[in-house]
C-alpha cells in the first residue's frame, strides 16, 4: 500500500479515541465519525459530576485531533449518514468504537411500569445527553429503589440524596441542577443481590457514600453477619469495602434529612403499582415490600447491533480476534476492527480502553499491507458527499465554539462550566460562521 492509510474510526468515545491517538503515531490519516457533535463518549455523558478529576482525561483524548492527519466528524451517523459503501469507496479500514449505549433492566414483573427506568438513562439525563429522556418526574418521589451493586449504583444514589448546593459548582445542565434542588427525595433504598464481600464498589467510592453531608447511612447487622469471614479470601477491595460496611451498622443513625438504606442479599422480585411503581417487593430470607414511587436499575450496559457486523447477543459484542472482526459465517472480516465496550463488554474503567484500543490498532497496523486500497482516498470527497446529504458537519472547532459556550455560561454563573444538552441549539453553534456571539 503506497502513500498514507485512510482509517475511519466510528464512536468518539475513549476507545475510539485512543485507537486514533496510536493510529495517527503511525501516520495514518484518521476520520472519528460521531453520532453527536460533541466528542468524548462516557467521560462526557457518564462520569458524575462531582467527579471532575476523572473527566480531566479529556485532555489527554483531545490529542490526536492537534494532528493535521486526524479529523473530527461529529454528527455524522455511520449507517445512516454513511453507508457500508461510502465507507469501502473512502476508507481502508473502519474501526468500530460505539460502546453498550443501552441501559439494561433487572428482569422482574413490572418493570415496565412508570417510576421504572434503567440507571443509565437517568445518568445520561444529568449528564445532559442530548437523547435522553426526561427523568425529573422521578424526583417527585419521596422513596426511590436503585438495583444494583457496582459503581454506577452508587453514583445514582448519591446524585439523588447528595446537597444540591454542592453541585452548583459542577458542569450540571441548568435544567438539572434546577430539578434536583426541587427534588422531593428523602430516602433512597440500594438493593442488591449479592452479599458485602461479593460488591463491585471501589471502597473510594463506598467510603464518599457515607461522608455525604446531611444523609445517614443505613446497614442493618444482619446483612453483614458473616461478611469479613468471607472477605477474608478475597481481594484488598473486598475487605476494604466489608470493614467500611461493618462499620457502618454499628453507627446509630442521626435523624438527618435523607436517608440511604444498603440492602444485601435481596432479588427484586417484582414492582407493584396498577399505573405506576408504588412499591418493590424483594426477598432475601423472607419477602419484604419497600415502599417506593421510583426504581432505577443499575444492572449494567448493552451494546446494539450495526447493520453489517456480526453480533453476538449473549454476549452484548462483535465476536473478534485480538479486534479483528470475525464472521461466524465468513470468517475474519478484511478491514473492520472493534474496540472498547463492543469489542469486550460493558466492563473495566476509562483507563482500560488505552490497552484495549492499542490492540486493535496494534493488529490494524500489521495487516494495513495485505488490506485493500479504497478507490477514493481523498478527504475531501467525504465532506463533499455529507454537504450533498444535507448532513451539518461539526468539525472539531464546531466542537469548541459549544464548550466555549458552555464555558461562557458557567462564568455567568460562577462555575467553570454549565453543559448544554439542546441537540438543535448545539448544531447552530457549532455549525454557524464565525461561532457564538455576545
Amino acid at each position: 500500500m503506497t502513500g498514507a492509510a485512510r482509517v475511519l474510526v466510528v464512536g468518539a468515545g475513549p476507545a475510539g479515541l485512543y485507537a486514533a491517538t496510536a493510529l495517527a503515531a503511525a501516520e495514518v490519516e484518521v476520520d472519528v465519525a460521531e453520532r453527536l457533535p460533541t466528542p468524548f463518549g462516557l467521560v462526557r455523558y457518564g462520569v458524575a459530576p462531582d467527579h471532575p478529576k476523572i473527566k480531566s482525561v479529556a485532555g489527554v483524548l483531545s490529542r490526536p485531533f492537534s494532528s493535521p492527519g486526524v479529523r473530527f466528524l461529529g454528527n455524522v451517523e455511520v449507517g445512516v449518514d454513511l453507508t457500508p459503501a461510502d465507507l469501502a469507496r473512502h476508507y481502508d479500514a473502519v474501526v468500530y468504537a460505539t460502546g453498550a449505549p443501552v441501559g439494561r433492566m433487572a428482569g422482574i414483573e413490572g418493570e415496565d411500569l412508570p417510576g421504572s427506568a434503567p440507571a443509565g438513562d437517568f445518568v445520561s439525563w444529568y449528564s445532559g445527553h442530548p437523547d435522553a429522556p426526561d427523568l425529573s418526574p422521578l424526583l417527585a418521589s419521596r422513596r426511590v429503589a436503585v438495583i444494583g451493586a457496582g459503581n454506577v449504583a452508587l453514583d445514582v444514589v448519591r446524585l439523588l440524596v447528595k446537597d444540591p448546593a454542592s453541585l452548583a459548582g459542577t458542569d450540571l445542565p441548568d435544567h438539572v441542577l434546577a430539578a434536583l434542588r426541587a427534588s422531593a427525595v428523602t430516602d433512597v433504598h440500594l438493593v442488591a443481590r449479592r452479599g458485602p464481600a461479593q460488591v463491585r464498589f471501589t471502597p473510594a467510592e463506598l467510603r464518599e457514600l457515607g461522608e455525604l453531608p446531611g444523609v445517614d447511612v443505613l446497614v442493618a447487622a444482619e446483612d453483614v453477619a458473616g461478611a469479613l469471614a468471607e472477605a477474608a479470601d478475597g481481594s484488598r477491595a473486598d475487605r476494604a469495602n466489608v470493614d467500611i460496611l461493618c462499620e457502618w451498622a454499628r453507627r446509630a443513625p442521626e435523624g438527618r434529612d435523607r436517608r440511604v438504606w444498603l440492602r444485601f442479599r435481596r432479588r427484586p422480585v417484582r414492582l407493584l403499582g396498577p399505573d405506576r411503581v408504588s412499591g418493590l417487593v424483594v426477598r432475601g430470607e423472607r419477602e419484604e415490600l419497600l415502599p417506593v414511587q421510583g426504581v432505577l436499575h443499575a444492572v449494567g450496559y448493552g451494546a446494539v447491533p450495526l447493520p453489517g457486523l456480526p453480533f453476538d447477543r449473549d454476549a452484548g459484542t462483535v465476536p473478534h480476534v485480538a479486534g479483528r472482526v470475525v464472521d461466524p459465517e465468513r470468517g475474519v472480516l478484511p478491514g473492520v476492527y472493534v474496540a472498547g465496550w463492543l469489542k469486550r463488554g460493558a466492563t473495566g474503567v476509562i483507563g482500560t480502553n488505552k490497552a484495549d484500543a492499542g490492540e486493535t490498532a496494534a493488529s490494524l497496523l500489521a495487516d494495513l499491507p495485505g488490506l485493500r486500497r479504497a478507490p477514493d482516498r481523498d478527504p475531501g470527497s467525504v465532506t463533499a458527499l455529507l454537504s450533498r446529504r444535507g448532513v451539518p458537519v461539526v468539525t472539531w472547532e464546531g466542537w469548541r465554539r459549544i464548550e466555549r459556550e458552555e464555558e461562557r455560561l458557567g462564568a455567568r454563573q460562577g462555575r467553570a462550566v454549565a453543559k448544554l444538552a439542546d441537540l438543535p441549539a448545539m448544531l447552530a453553534l457549532a455549525t454557524r460562521p464565525g461561532g457564538p456571539r455576545g
